[in-house]
């Protein structure tokens, strides 16, 4: 079956829309298995995963709703696996994985991709794919991910694309090697089987809809929706005036501190196409900031569907009016081998910067202020108290969203890229020798304006045995700022300090790595509040005794920054 001509006629637009609802009905369905019955707190509670549809040639046909970073990873294991095996060599049963950024345009060696094909009378149709953030693959670093780890060969198990399952039979030995080089064996295992037995799903839940529409109808329905998202798109795009638009935000450092790390993108409108060319971003990073190219391509296709058209379907038509370009050795597009596993806090800076640019566009109703743009991590490791082995929790956070024209940023969210549950406080003490001393909003931290910024998080974790290690990634302490628009405040930075409140209270590095810990020491991580959005002057009155009613905003600031008077 051929794609449509770009003229052709959609023949049914309302049963295209029931199509595709259809098929993101698989996709949840598949995520939910995947969450509900995998074992490690990073996909089971945080829901660190995404799913995803593609057909025989490899396009995407629908992408679950979680985590919009995911995306980059699935489209490139797909293209590697269709690279690495003709699809004549493809059977039914077969099972792939990898997670590798150079070896199979992976994101980052935590996230693993489990692919299997879906057969339709013994002809290959459909792919069904997963992807999940296992919470440690190995590596120098409990959590495989440190800011200044230098090489992708300290950050853990590199998995190119490798068959794991032939005809239906698991290759044990490969599993057992996989899991082997990481610091929980039992828990990977658990959740890869999981991963499998989600496609297994997706598959079966496939062969149904092909069973009830028949095949033809599938495949003209499929060219129909993703023919129908790339004429949306290109009409979003042809009300733009056409022109260049430039915008720069900055990291602190490239996770192995020294100056500040430029993140430019330059938006060109014209000929019915959008191009990003991020020449002028930083170079290379000496530590693990660097953001491979499939990954800053899935930061360029959230973009541009949260700000032109966010109902936009997530399939192959969104990727056809957009060009991508960044220089070979830059922190946007690195050479092998760079160190790429705190990419998230890269990646999120570069949404806020191609938010930045679509300022020059849009009207001011859908303009927003900068968010926190930072994803934050913290990672704690030791020994399980009851079983043998280590644990490893990670957990990313949220903190301030930038502010819109009508409306407040939003308080103690993910931005962008990210879109994982936090942790439940109940959760991370029942599973782990660690108690919660503070889990909170943090008061003034949003940008000041007629509309305030969202508030920043404030976790503060004790250890309740010796030899906890401690690592965390992060950025906007020194440098970095959620910048406010049209006159509104800027948002407060982060902060990371160890054992906060005492004599041995000491500040620690945003990107630190490795600390031990002591029974009773605490870790207290401050994320990134939001901008605001016009001047603070302009704020109602009502709208600031409430904040200061319910502690978002303090009686000071509410009088130096708003001229408020009881």
């Amino acid at each position: 079956m051929t794609e449509h001509s770009a003229s052709a006629a959609i023949a049914d637009p309302i049963g295209m829309e029931v199509f595709s609802n259809r098929l993101l009905s698989i996709t949840e369905d598949m995520n939910n298995t995947l969450v509900r019955a995998s074992f490690s707190t990073n996909i089971k509670e945080r829901k660190d995963c995404s799913v995803a549809l593609f057909d025989a040639a490899g396009r995407l046909v629908a992408q679950g709703t979680q985590i919009p970073l995911h995306l980059g990873s699935l489209d490139g294991a797909m293209r590697s696996i269709l690279q690495a095996f003709p699809v004549e060599a493809i059977q039914p049963g077969d099972v792939f994985i990898c997670n590798d950024p150079y070896l199979a345009n992976g994101s980052h060696l935590p996230d693993i991709n489990i692919v299997s094909p879906v057969f339709w009378d013994g002809a290959l149709r459909f792919f069904a794919a997963n992807i999940a953030h296992h919470s440690d693959v190995g590596g120098a670093v409990p959590g495989s991910i440190a800011g200044g780890l230098r090489s992708v060969f300290e950050e853990g198990i590199r998995i190119p694309v490798c068959r794991i399952a032939r005809a239906g039979q698991v290759d044990e030995d490969l599993l057992r090697l996989i899991c082997a080089n990481t610091r929980d064996p039992e828990e990977r295992v658990l959740d890869l089987r999981v991963q499998m037995a989600t496609n297994e799903r997706g598959a079966a839940a496939m062969g149904g809809l092909i069973r009830q529409m028949g095949l033809d109808a599938v495949l003209r329905s499929v060219d129909d929706i993703i023919l129908y998202t790339r004429r949306r798109l290109s009409n979003r795009i042809a009300e733009l005036r056409e022109g260049s638009y430039v915008f720069e935000s900055f990291l602190d450092d490239d996770g192995m501190g020294g100056d500040p790390v430029p993140i430019r993108v330059a938006l060109t409108v014209g000929g019915g196409r959008l191009h990003f060319d991020f020449d002028g971003s930083g170079r290379q990073a000496r530590g693990a900031m660097n953001l491979p190219l499939n990954t800053l391509r899935a930061c360029v296709y959230y973009a541009v569907k949260a700000l032109l058209d966010p109902d936009l379907a997530p399939n192959a038509g969104l990727f056809d009016p957009i060009s991508i370009s960044a220089p070979v050795g830059t922190i946007t597009n690195p050479e092998h081998p760079a160190a790429v596993g705190a990419r998230s806090i890269t990646a999120q800076k570069v949404a806020g910067a191609i938010f930045g640019a679509f300022r020059g566009l849009l009207p001011p109703e859908r303009i927003m202020a900068s968010s926190n743009d930072c994803c934050p991590a913290i990672v704690f490791s030791g020994r399980w108290p009851d079983r043998a082995g280590h644990f490893v929790y990670l957990e990313t956070l949220g903190g301030g969203a930038g502010a819109r024209l009508d409306q407040d940023g939003a308080d103690g969210v993910h931005v962008h890229m990210t879109n994982t549950s936090n942790l439940p406080v109940e959760a991370l003490e029942n599973e782990y020798p660690l108690l919660m001393d503070e889990y909170a909003l943090i008061g003034d931290s949003g940008g000041v304006g007629r509309t305030r910024g969202g508030l920043a998080i404030a976790k503060q974790i004790r250890a309740r045995a010796d030899g906890i290690v401690f690592s965390a990634r992060s950025d906007s302490h020194t440098v970095g700022v959620a910048a406010g628009v049209a006159g509104g405040g800027d948002g407060r930075r982060a902060r990371l300090l160890r054992n906060p409140g005492t004599p041995q209270e000491q500040e620690l590095f945003s990107k630190t790595a490795n600390i031990a810990l002591a029974d009773g020491e605490s870790v207290r991580i401050e994320t990134p509040g939001g901008g605001g959005y016009g001047p603070a002057a302009e704020r109602p009155r009502a709208r600031i005794e409430q904040d200061v009613r319910d502690g978002k905003v303090s009686g000071a600031q509410a009088a130096s920054a708003y001229g408020y008077r009881p």
